[in-house]
């Protein structure tokens, strides 16, 4: 998808007139060069041609052999001089249509449904719509003899019916509706809430599908989190949380403390339910100590999968994740007149600086935009010689949206005049993100097979990237 279609929103205001060109530019227009090419390409391509036609033809020598050969010669050269023409015109004009553009956005034209007509609307509207639509098609309602009465979603739509609604999907698919807005009365917020909670374990907390009955705190907190946005009370979530944070420590859980993505997910998700749970600052400093310095981008520090040696490579995926952990981190916690609190900012900043480092072009296809499959092991309770294998797919385009729309990173990009790389990096992201999804609702590709899953995290993870960008670049009329 084009920038012109995903909109480009200034991240300071733009003064009118043109751009100057930069040192290393060749200028648009004005220099001698550009004047003679100017006023040849005035004269037309083909009366260019015809005037170096009649000049040759009466300056060769006779000793040619013959007319012909003079025609010929002369022939060929007027030809050659009219492509020319045409082609140098045609380069100047769109060389002075990419200045036009930089120093004024708004002239862009239009392109697909906003350019069918004045006022019409953008995609983004009939995006949110269909995919309202497919939650609803596909909402699962089960009697369970256990449980009771389950109204939300497995873990993707379109799986064999009946599916059980799990913690992981209607946690989601409520984030989706509270997004969405819920436009209508056809799902209810409050069923998927009372689903949540009924499908709380024995012993409190939740768990993923593939998990088993042991609460795990990755999923508690996912969990939370959607309760917490539905607006329930912090009181009834208080236990919950105690829950979580006693079951998250090095000692009962040290692949998921040493995971950045189990680290990264149970702090968004305390950050919503709980924004003054006293394991707050520790989990951000967990979270800073774990950054890595890259030598491949000039030793700026970045994330990978794991937060203690080994700690893998440098990760795109696990770099924005982080970014927007700690981002938010700051807003809740602040970040001034702490020691720690200043190194979780100095991480963080680094983190963004990394991501607007990528090398690779273009950007809507970069390395840095590759999907990543991961898996977090841990030892199970009841036989701890065998494994439990969580495996977690990641919608990398989705997360550097939103890392690249954090606060943070805008700051970053204004203060340090990074705002090229910013925008070229955000729209690429942007453009990887809307190829994603067919009418609202997007596909994870299993391997390199064909076999297609619409898991419930992706498409809430594409539609709020796709909204978190068209909440950053509104601007009202006037």
């Amino acid at each position: 998808m084009s920038q012109q279609q995903l909109g480009r929103g200034p991240l300071r205001p733009r003064q009118p007139g043109p751009t100057p060109p930069a040192p290393d530019e060749d200028p648009v227009d004005g220099s001698p060069p550009a004047r003679f090419v100017g006023w040849l390409g005035g004269l037309g391509c083909a009366a260019a041609g015809y005037g170096v036609f009649q000049f040759l033809f009466s300056v060769l020598p006779d000793s040619l052999d013959g007319s012909a050969a003079r025609y010929v010669i002369a022939g060929v050269s007027g030809l050659g001089t009219s492509v020319a023409a045409w082609l140098a015109a045609a380069l100047l004009r769109a060389r002075a249509a990419a200045a036009a553009v930089t120093a004024d956005p708004a002239r862009v034209p239009a392109v697909g449904p906003a350019a069918l007509a004045p006022g019409a609307p953008g995609p983004l509207p009939q995006v949110f719509a269909s995919a309202y639509d497919s939650l609803v098609d596909q909402v699962s309602v089960v009697d369970d003899p256990e449980h009771g009465r389950l109204t939300g979603w497995p873990h993707s739509l379109g799986e064999d019916s009946p599916s059980r609604p799990t913690p992981v999907g209607t946690a989601y698919g409520l984030h989706i509706m509270l997004d969405l807005g819920v436009p209508d009365g056809r799902l209810s917020t409050g069923d998927l809430v009372d689903t949540l909670w009924r499908l709380r374990l024995p012993d409190g907390g939740w768990s993923a599908r593939s998990q088993g009955s042991e609460a795990r705190p990755e999923v508690t907190a996912l969990v939370l989190g959607a309760l917490a946005r539905a607006g329930t009370s912090a009181e009834r979530l208080a236990a919950e949380v105690d829950l979580c944070t006693d079951g998250f420590t090095r000692r009962l859980d040290r692949a998921g403390r040493e995971s950045t993505h189990v680290v990264t997910t149970v702090l968004r998700g305390l950050l919503r339910a709980a924004p003054r749970c006293e394991v707050l600052p520790s989990l951000r400093e967990a979270l800073a100590d774990g950054a890595i310095s890259d030598p491949r981008r000039d030793h700026v520090r970045c994330w990978g999968y794991r937060l203690q040696p080994p700690y893998g490579r440098p990760s795109p995926l696990h770099t924005a994740q982080a970014v927007v952990a700690l981002d938010r981190a700051a807003r809740a916690l602040g970040e001034d007149g702490d020691a720690r609190a200043a190194r979780a900012r100095a991480a963080r900043e680094d983190g963004v600086r990394w991501l607007l480092s990528c090398p690779d072009a273009p950007h809507d296809t970069c390395p840095d935009l590759e999907n990543v499959h991961e898996e977090v092991r841990r030892p199970r309770t009841d036989d701890p010689s065998r494994h439990e294998v969580l495996n977690v797919r990641h919608f990398t385009a989705s997360w550097l949206v939103r890392a690249l729309l954090s606060p943070g990173a805008l700051e970053i990009a204004r203060t340090e005049g990074l705002e090229d790389e910013w925008r070229v990096r955000l729209d690429g992201a942007l453009a990887a993100v809307w190829a994603g999804q067919t009418d609202g609702v997007w596909f994870w590709t299993l391997g390199g097979g064909t076999d297609l899953r619409r898991p419930m995290w992706m498409t809430y993870q594409g539609l709020s990237a796709l909204r978190a960008h068209a909440v950053w670049m509104y601007q009202p009329v006037g």
